[in-house]
């Protein structure tokens, strides 16, 4: 059911907000074995808001979220609860604003339920890197739902949220969503207000939208969309609802994506899609050159940026404070209470940036940033949308990967559309008799965002 039959049924007498919210806490109380949640509100609270919009809708208020419940990474700011990161050194931070994102959703009706768990701030692939522990995919309790959005994904995947929030800088949204069966859109760059957003890497970071169903995401979009005076980013040219699907007609495949290295499935997945989609559309080759080279480029632009957002994270300025006789011991200790991972990405942008290596590395990934929006923008002259793999890989075995090199190339796929600002997303699709679904990349034009979900639309996606 999407939030639209939700909509109709309410307006028949078939359902009521309150009816809707008991199932959703019914599936909540299964999050002690998937460990989406970091932090969920009280069910009498729930329900308390819950029969707040069924009042208002008896007295004739229609808003576009309302009475939806709606989960929420737990690295954006809800008033009065906690914003952890997934991090030991913010466990005891509660947000004392809302992002404006989360203002948005409360204006729209919205019920939000809970923060999803993530990747110690927003670092990794897999989930798995949680200083509260991973979560589980509920597709197969054994393996990874993906990252760094991994309990957004999951909430939605496992019916605990119609609707969830994620943050996606290098493919954060899209894997995991790939990973779970559902659908997972990052937009264009300042589409949406990243305001109340725990800063990863700034000119990557988007906030991103998970659901089931593409008419969710379009909706959810209108929402969200808009220019916001506290992110300076941010623009109203996205602002074009009217559908737009009927004007893709020519698909492009990047003839630098390696299929033949791809999981086996993943290979099968996409060559049937293509095969699909050759039928009613012009599938074409086109080049963006520098492909190959935007995952080495995003490890060094990514890092670099974290390195000195995380800065603040010392205990005094901001973080959990680990009291020693001097001030720079009190900095260090407080800052060993960051995870591997995130320690790891700290010290490459450190190096990134460092005298002597700045111009070689990352002056240099930023060059190559620059050709890629041009290359990007002359394939787009020859098709309406671009279509790769989203992963290289089914979902994998919780504790299988242990290089962090391995889950780096998790992101082969999605980093590109980060670096050149553009709007994609992943769709799940699943070959007749295969055990999991394969997410499936489109790529649209800068600012294109609402022809690209009109699209897979129209294309009558699914979750599985």
């Amino acid at each position: 059911m999407n939030i639209k039959e939700v909509f109709t049924k309410r307006q028949n007498g078939e359902i009521t907000f309150k009816g809707l919210m008991q199932k959703t806490i019914e599936k909540l109380e299964q999050d002690k074995e998937l460990h989406a949640f970091l932090h969920l509100k009280h069910p009498s609270e729930l329900i308390r808001e819950a029969e707040e919009a069924d009042k208002a809708w008896e007295n004739g208020v229609r808003r576009p979220l309302q009475g939806i419940p709606v989960a929420v990474k737990d690295n954006i700011c809800v008033s009065g609860m906690p914003c952890t990161c997934a991090s030991k050194v913010l466990q005891d931070f509660v947000a004392p604003y809302d992002a404006t994102v989360v203002k948005k959703l409360k204006e729209s009706g919205a019920i939000i339920v809970g923060k999803t768990n993530l990747d110690e701030f927003a670092m990794g692939s897999s989930s798995e890197n949680s200083a509260f522990g991973p979560t589980k995919n509920p597709l197969d309790l054994s393996r990874s739902p993906g990252g760094s959005s991994g309990g957004s994904a999951a909430a939605v995947a496992a019916d605990m949220c119609m609707v969830a929030l994620g943050s996606d800088t290098g493919g954060s949204v899209r894997q995991p969503a790939a990973f779970t069966g559902i659908i997972g859109f990052k937009p264009s760059y300042g589409a949406i207000s990243r305001y109340g957003l725990v800063a990863f890497a700034s000119s990557l970071d988007q906030i991103g939208i998970l659901a089931k169903t593409p008419e969710d995401v379009l909706l959810t979009s209108f929402v969200l969309f808009g220019k916001d005076h506290l992110d300076s980013t941010t623009t109203d040219v996205f602002m074009d609802f009217s559908p737009k699907a009927s004007e893709v007609r020519r698909i492009g495949l990047v003839k630098e994506v390696d299929i033949s290295a791809v999981d086996p499935q993943v290979k099968e997945g996409y060559e049937l899609f293509v095969q699909q989609l050759s039928r009613d559309f012009d599938v074409m080759e086109v080049s963006i050159p520098h492909w190959e080279e935007a995952l080495a480029a995003y490890y060094f632009i990514a890092p670099a940026e974290a390195s000195s957002n995380l800065a603040r994270y010392d205990g005094v300025r901001y973080g959990t404070m680990v009291e020693e006789e001097t001030y720079w011991d009190t900095v260090r200790e407080t800052r060993n209470l960051l995870g591997e991972e995130v320690k790891r990405r700290i010290l490459l942008g450190s190096f990134a940036l460092s005298a002597g290596f700045k111009d070689a590395l990352y002056e240099k990934a930023n060059y190559l940033r620059r050709w890629l929006v041009l290359e990007f923008a002359q394939a787009f002259k020859d098709v309406d949308l671009l279509l790769t793999p989203t992963t290289p890989t089914l979902p994998f075995k919780l504790g299988e990967v242990k290089d962090p090199l391995q889950l780096y190339k998790a992101d082969l796929f999605t980093t590109p559309a980060n670096l050149a600002y553009l709007p994609a997303v992943s769709i799940p699709f699943k070959a007749t008799g295969e055990p999991l679904p394969v997410g499936l990349q489109f790529i649209a034009p800068f600012g294109q965002d609402h022809k690209l979900l009109s699209f897979i639309g129209e294309l009558g996606v699914k979750s599985i």
